[in-house]
């Protein structure tokens, strides 16, 4: 047995509350074990300090779960009567078996020692307000993410005299082509009918940028977009679609127009906000691009952006005072923190206290890139944006070597990183502003519909980026901010391919096991062609078949034809996907 792959932890998404009676336990073990049994109880069931009784507790086996590269996970919910738990592992492996304990393995020989000390793994209180929470709404939500400038112009007369022509074209950093709030007004009925029922703005706050990143005045949406009445009407008319409403914030950074900022500026180590921000060097030399003298902090070392305190009492203040306004003015239903790994876990744990008190099912998301466990224990985040899984989507796609049994370890990984109340509203997505667009990035609509099957059958809340739905070209930042083509769509130019994306939508909403955490991977017999089955008690099963390979490759019997492209007589040609029921 491989002892160095035997992993487990009493804390974070390893064990964890998943209710207020249930208590989830995962271990990771190498592939040559055959059965992981649980020993649980009470931690005081032998006494207060054990005394002469030897403590001992119910054991249960544990499920197979997900299969990782090296190792694969044993998982099991368990309800202790008391709300606590005392737990050891015993481990099979054929004829071998050993004991798993907090200070690592013991042997049979080891177990039998009289007056052994044994360190079990403990889980010491299921406290309901450390439980993990997360908004009920957000796992059935299809997300579509707006860049406001881009996406229509409702209102010509709002532009500046140096708005550009309103075209899909390559665009540069420094385009604005007016598009506004009252355009998005005006193209709400579009998007319900997609099936999309949460939409998703980057910043609309006052800014000298079109993308508004730079935020000058966080209370203050910028003219060119509209103004609070504006804001407060299309989030009504939203909501009477059934459609939710999240906006950007960027706390870790403001403009250089930003009133405290620009009281530094004036006033140096004399201004009450000198300590909002991290200046190491004074005077400030403002005419600098970048900071890499390291005069002051700011976001990418961009001189525009200066980084803000998020540990000072008074910039916790202002942003919880802030978004408190957000919520009660707007009636907005979720946040989205731009570098959200970045702002303090202080800041963040104090603004969700008050934000969950205004509005307990506010949807908080932060913007990681990477593992992001440090801020999903429940008390600062409810989700992140699940870049891993573009990666691991985009590795498979890119790379002709990676089989689909790597594929699904990737995937699986993916899924093991957080507890699994978070994984089902993970903010799922292949594309935003900040990447090239998907259709550019794979080069096909048969491998661009093949990668939005993958997106619309996985755990998490699904988003797609604006335009999406019509294979939308573009490049990397800003290429990938091109304006929508209304005249286009509206002609019909666009109808296959927006009736492609919105069965897929209507695949996600009406077939429950789509979103359902249990996926059993499928041995294909074919290298590059991903299989697998979605499974929910109580729901049809969908299958998805996707070709990856240079060969046509048959399908199996199927009940209904879901979803399909690249399907010829009852084959999947190369680049071919399909979801169908069983």
């Amino acid at each position: 047995m491989e002892y160095g792959l035997i992993s487990h932890r009493a804390a974070l998404n390893e064990c964890y509350a998943l209710d207020k009676d249930h208590l989830e336990i995962e271990i990771k073990t190498g592939y040559e074990v055959t059965e992981v049994l649980l020993c649980f109880g009470d931690p005081f069931s032998a006494g207060i300090l054990g005394g002469a009784e030897e403590w001992s507790g119910e054991t249960v086996p544990m499920k197979p779960g997900r299969e990782l590269e090296y190792q694969k996970i044993w998982e099991i919910s368990v309800k202790p009567d008391y709300k606590r738990c005392k737990y050891y592992f015993e481990i099979h492996a054929g004829e071998e078996c050993v004991y798993f304990f907090e200070d690592g393995v013991y042997t049979k020989e080891r177990m039998e020692i009289p007056g052994r000390k044994e360190q079990c793994f403990i889980f010491p209180w299921m406290n309901p307000a450390d439980i993990n929470e997360v908004p009920d709404w957000v796992e059935d939500t299809v997300w579509y993410q707006i860049f406001p400038d881009r996406f229509c112009n409702g209102d010509a007369k709002r532009d500046p005299w140096y708005a550009k022509e309103w075209k899909c074209e390559k665009t540069e950093y420094l385009d604005v082509y007016g598009g506004d709030l009252r355009g998005i007004r005006k193209k709400l009925s579009y998007i319900k009918e997609l099936g999309i029922t949460g939409i998703y703005l980057t910043p609309i706050f006052a800014s000298d940028s079109n993308h508004k990143y730079n935020t000058s005045d966080y209370y203050k949406i910028d003219p060119a977009f509209g103004d609070e009445e504006e804001l407060k009407a299309l989030v009504k008319e939203a909501h009477d679609m059934g459609i939710r409403i999240m906006l950007d914030a960027v706390f870790n950074h403001c403009g250089e127009q930003f009133a405290p900022w620009q009281d530094v500026v004036e006033n140096g180590p004399e201004s009450e906000y000198y300590d909002w921000f991290f200046i190491n060097q004074w005077p400030l030399d403002t005419k600098k691009h970048d900071t890499r003298d390291g005069r002051y902090y700011s976001f990418a070392f961009a001189g525009g952006m200066p980084k803000l305190n998020t540990n000072h009492p008074g910039v916790i203040a202002y942003f919880k005072d802030l978004c408190s306004y957000w919520l009660r003015e707007w009636d907005i239903d979720g946040i989205r923190f731009d570098v959200g790994n970045e702002v303090s876990h202080l800041f963040l744990k104090e603004l969700r206290k008050v934000l969950k008190k205004i509005k307990p099912e506010v949807f908080l998301l932060g913007e990681i890139w990477h593992d992001a466990i440090a801020w999903l224990g429940g008390d600062e985040y409810d989700s992140v944006m699940n870049y891993p899984l573009v990666e691991s989507i985009h590795d498979f796609f890119n790379d002709e070597n990676r089989t689909a049994g790597q594929f699904s370890h990737s995937v699986n990984r993916c899924y093991s990183l957080y507890m699994k109340q978070t994984n089902r509203v993970l903010f799922n997505l292949l594309d935003s502003h900040d990447t090239e667009r998907l259709f550019t990035r794979v080069g096909s609509l048969g491998r661009f519909y093949g990668q939005l099957a993958l997106l619309f059958t996985m755990e998490g809340s699904p988003c797609i980026y604006y335009g999406t739905e019509i294979a939308m070209e573009g490049g990397f930042d800003p290429d990938c901010r091109r304006c929508m083509p209304w005249n286009e769509i509206e002609s019909g130019t666009y109808d296959e391919r927006i009736n492609a994306v919105r069965t897929l939508i209507r695949l996600r909403k009406t077939k429950k096991a789509c979103k359902s955490e249990k996926i059993i991977w499928q041995n294909t017999g074919h290298a590059r062609v991903i299989g697998y089955r979605k499974e929910m008690e109580g729901e049809p099963a969908v299958e998805v078949r996707l070709n990856a390979s240079k060969e046509k490759v048959k399908l199996p019997e199927c009940r209904e034809m879901l979803f399909s492209y690249g399907v010829e007589n009852g084959w999947l040609m190369p680049d071919g996907v399909c979801i169908f029921s069983v």
